[in-house]
């Protein structure tokens, strides 16, 4: 594996932010840190929207459970668009996925793809940890047909874990080169995040993103 400038891996990372107990101070100073890093994005709560920064701005949508019903998620996120996020972040209904009822989920992806049309960007995050290898690929197939425009491991919130090296892989071995994958949940070295863009991840959601661009050890997200 190459390892990446601090820069190229910088421009991988959504500088993120989404523990409950968070102040719109904090997210001011995530804003100034992640202008200062110069990583992709931010990606922060929906109620912090709108926040001035001169990076990409995402949030997410039915967030953490996914067990919301789908016209709240698709109002959630045409409300966030409207309030200046360029890319959602919208968790699956995991349970949908794991009763293999994949229509639904396509139905519900889709229903948040067209209150949040392009030039939005649209993550689905799938919580792969709490998912076999076939419903991996079966939500990643749903997600490319309703229009999603990345796949997204985790939330970092389920209690089943985060990223791997082989749902990276597998997700990445699904849809190609066609979606981008992102990687989420439980990354906190630089030789994990390092890992993830090695198994195919296009982008990387980081809290600590500072202490791993330095090669140090985060902790959180």
């Amino acid at each position: 594996m190459t390892a990446l400038e601090n820069a190229q891996l910088a421009q991988l990372i959504d500088h993120t932010l989404l523990k409950p107990e968070a102040t719109r101070a904090d997210v001011d100073a995530l804003a100034r840190e992640a202008e200062s890093l110069g990583t992709f994005s931010i990606c922060v709560s929906p109620s912090m929207l709108p926040v001035e920064t001169s990076v990409k701005v995402a949030t997410v949508c039915g967030f953490p459970s996914g067990q919301h019903a789908s016209a709240i998620k698709a109002a959630e996120a045409a409300d966030s668009v409207g309030k200046g996020a360029d890319e959602i972040d919208m968790v699956l209904n995991v349970g949908l996925a794991r009763a293999g009822e994949l229509d639904a989920v396509e139905d519900e992806i889709r229903a948040v793809r067209e209150a949040a049309p392009a030039p939005v960007v649209l993550k689905v995050i799938i919580e792969s940890a709490a998912l076999s290898d076939e419903q991996i690929v079966g939500v990643c197939r749903a997600a490319e047909a309703a229009g999603a425009d990345f796949v997204k491991t985790s939330t970092g919130f389920h209690p089943a874990g985060g990223a791997s090296e082989h749902a990276v892989r597998l997700m990445r071995e699904t849809v190609g080169d066609r979606l981008g994958v992102k990687a989420s949940g439980g990354i906190r070295t630089r030789e994990a995040a390092e890992a993830m863009v090695a198994a195919g991840a296009s982008r990387l959601g980081l809290s600590s993103s500072a202490a791993i661009l330095e090669g140090g050890t985060g902790t959180g997200y």
